[in-house]
């Protein structure tokens, strides 16, 4: 069973998957959970390698990969093998065990967050 394949009820009765949260949390969007996946099962890649392998254009790889750097997902290390021109880059996932940790931890941080403000907002305060 795939992970973007397990729903979940909410108390309204929406199913929701993983990465109609992520997406929520973080602003993931379809592409880039596939970016992040592939990065977990396949280690380290280029965005021309990425490309390829997700039958995707360079630019939405580059949009993907940029996006889970910034969110501290993957990390972004200049391939040595790079001569003259524009460097390239090797893109690689954090093990996913700290990735689960972190997202874990901010779910938790946002239902915290949200709760503590839900009495003052019912209140009109």
């Amino acid at each position: 069973m795939q992970v973007e394949n397990i729903r979940v009820r909410l108390p309204s009765g929406k199913e929701v998957g993983l990465v109609d949260a992520l997406n929520f949390c973080y602003d993931i969007s379809d592409t880039d959970f596939q970016v992040l996946k592939t990065l977990l099962n396949s280690g380290p890649k280029t965005e021309d390698e990425l490309a390829e392998m997700l039958h995707l254009s360079k630019a939405s790889i580059n949009r993907s990969v940029n996006k889970l750097v910034s969110l501290g997902f993957v990390d972004r290390v200049k391939d040595s093998s790079s001569k003259g021109g524009r460097p390239r880059y090797i893109y690689k996932p954090i093990e996913a065990d700290r990735i689960t940790e972190k997202i874990s931890n901010d779910f938790k941080y946002c239902a915290d967050l949200f709760s503590s403000t839900i009495p003052q907002e019912l209140k009109g305060k």
